[in-house]
């Protein structure tokens, strides 16, 4: 796949995109207030804020998902109003969305082209369109099959779809939402290559992420928006990661990781035995403490997310055994496991987490409903109401109302409400998968001292990450994987990321 974009790269630095006083509102919540921005050709414009600050708002309004209610949208000089993201396309406007928008019953290919599939006579051309999709793919250096249904493929494989997808486009505008989230640093490497690539063809390209040290290598200029509030624009090169963070906060983060106020014991809470999946992991024994965090770090594919979905009964086990203490248990599916105290909080929250097209009060409460039932059976709504807010308030989750559609919350208030269904549901042992994925760094404090609570009340946590900081930040131990196989388990004070990093790679056994 060649950049063939429609701008002269010598036209470098002119601005392309620009943004006057845009202003969105959703029933309950000023979303953006009269916002500006600009982006020129040939440059990388990151947009930093914390979560529910606007940032996805102001993508979507740009890519023609949603209409301003107010403010002027300049696109290559002309004054544009975009009524639909098709329309958007049609303009030279690309986005790749931080919540995965693929459709799991088609190929790959399918998704990559969809709705500007190639033809021959009335008919799709299917040799052409898997060829065209794969040479997307080899430019982004990923081993996924166009033929594959992409409801067979991994979060991070959809991730990079989804990448494939919006640079087929060969767009002058693209914008990027979290687009490293669920990705191997080999991965972002070859990423930040065809962002370098697309910027010397002269492509414009709004850059939104969370893991600011990454933004270092590729982002010239960064905003920073605040409660739906512009804050301000500096070059990238003369300003620091904590001055950005200060400005999306609103104060000062001395520290990454909370106090911890945990103290684990010696009782063993839970344990398997020789858990084994063919084809996906074998032979997995591991204990966890009560009060304990403990770690699932490895590489993409090794089998982290496996071995817990296995346990939460989400898939079949081929042998192996789990206990609750002394206890044996016998789980078929998921409801065997919630019966038994344990809960899963899948990485794909928008599809395994939540019902987002219902209320904040209604996904607070499913996994317990006859907690919140009267004698008759029937839901007792006042009851129900009062007890998603005591968790609203726990769990500082920024809404109007219990009875918010869940969809129209930031991603951090997503995370909170999927957090909030299973503490209600009183588990005992907690698998947190990606917890932290796609969250600003004021939330994700919030949520690790959360863990941390959890932990100190006796509850048993499962940290299954990526990001090897945020495991030596706040596991007790570490269980690493590699190809299916736990390789080892770890204490978390006496290890590093380059020992953990030698373990996931199969480099020493038990």
């Amino acid at each position: 796949m060649s950049v063939a974009v429609a701008t002269n790269p010598s036209s470098a630095g002119e601005v392309i995109l620009r943004l006057d006083g845009v202003t969105k509102q959703f029933p309950g919540v000023l979303a953006l207030d009269k916002v500006g921005l600009d982006l020129r050709r040939g440059e990388v414009h990151a947009v930093c804020g914390e979560n529910g600050a606007g940032k996805s708002t102001l993508m979507k309004i740009i890519s023609g998902q949603y209409q301003p209610d107010g403010g002027v949208i300049t696109y290559n000089g002309q004054e544009r109003h975009f009524a639909s993201s098709m329309e958007a396309q049609a303009a030279g406007i690309a986005i790749i969305h931080q919540e995965l928008n693929l459709v799991p019953h088609l190929t790959v290919a399918e998704n990559i082209y969809l709705a500007r599939e190639p033809t021959r006579g009335w008919f799709i051309d299917k040799k052409k369109l898997v060829a065209d999709a794969q040479a997307c793919l080899t430019r982004l250096g990923v081993d996924i099959r166009p033929e594959a249904l992409v409801r067979t493929l991994s979060v991070a494989q959809c991730q990079m779809v989804e990448i494939a997808k919006a640079l087929s486009l060969d767009a002058e505008v693209l914008i990027m939402d979290e687009p490293t989230s669920s990705l191997t640093e080999s991965e972002t490497g070859l990423l930040f290559k065809i962002i370098r690539e697309l910027k010397a063809a002269g492509v414009g390209i709004v850059y939104i992420s969370h893991r600011l040290d990454e933004m270092r290598e590729i982002v010239d200029r960064v905003t920073v928006l605040r409660d739906g509030r512009y804050v301000s624009t500096k070059e990238f090169a003369a300003t620091s990661v904590d001055e950005i963070v200060a400005s999306m906060v609103g104060r000062s983060l001395e520290e990454k990781f909370p106090e911890r106020t945990r103290k684990p014991c010696e009782e063993v809470l839970f344990r398997v035995e020789g858990l084994t999946r063919k084809g996906a992991f074998q032979d997995v024994s591991f204990t966890l403490r009560r009060g304990e965090i403990l770690g699932f770090a490895g590489l993409m594919g090794a089998g982290r997310t496996e071995v817990a979905r296995g346990i939460f009964g989400a898939d079949p086990l081929d042998a192996g055994q789990v206990y609750m203490g002394d206890k044996q248990l016998t789980i078929r599916s998921p409801r065997d496991a919630i019966d038994q105290g344990i809960a899963y909080l899948s990485e794909d929250r928008k599809s395994q987490g939540l019902a987002t097209k219902m209320s904040v009060v209604s996904n607070m409460t499913m996994a317990n409903p006859s907690a919140v039932a009267n004698r008759f059976g029937f839901i007792d709504f006042v009851r129900e109401a009062a007890i998603a807010k005591q968790y609203i308030d726990t769990l500082n989750i920024r809404t109007p109302s219990v009875h918010q559609v869940v969809k129209l919350l930031s991603g951090g208030n997503q995370q909170k409400i999927v957090i909030g269904k299973w503490l209600f549901r009183k588990s005992q042992i907690l698998f947190f998968d990606e917890p932290t994925r796609g969250i600003d760094v004021g939330a994700k404090y919030a949520i690790y001292q959360l863990l941390d609570e959890l932990a100190s009340q006796g509850i048993g946590v499962v940290l299954i990450s990526s990001e090897l900081p945020e495991i030596l930040g706040m596991t007790d131990r570490v269980a690493v994987f590699h190809e299916g196989r736990l390789t080892g388990i770890l204490t978390t004070a006496a290890t590093s990321q380059e020992e953990i990093m030698h373990y996931a790679s199969g480099h020493k056994g038990h």
